[in-house]
């Protein structure tokens, strides 16, 4: 599937192996669709927290 490039930036990330093996746990306990799309949620989840200052 090509990227809306008007819509989506790609970005090249690099995650320890450790991390990686929580990404796919919640991917696939979550049921996404692709890890992508759990990648996004996490972020997501992590950016609408409140900052604990």
């Amino acid at each position: 599937m090509a990227v809306d490039k008007e819509k989506h930036t790609q970005i090249l990330v690099t995650f320890p192996k450790d991390m990686v093996s929580d990404i796919e746990e919640h991917w696939h306990e979550h049921k996404f669709k692709n890890r992508n799309e759990a990648i996004r949620d996490l972020v997501q989840k992590g950016l609408q927290k409140e900052p604990s200052e």
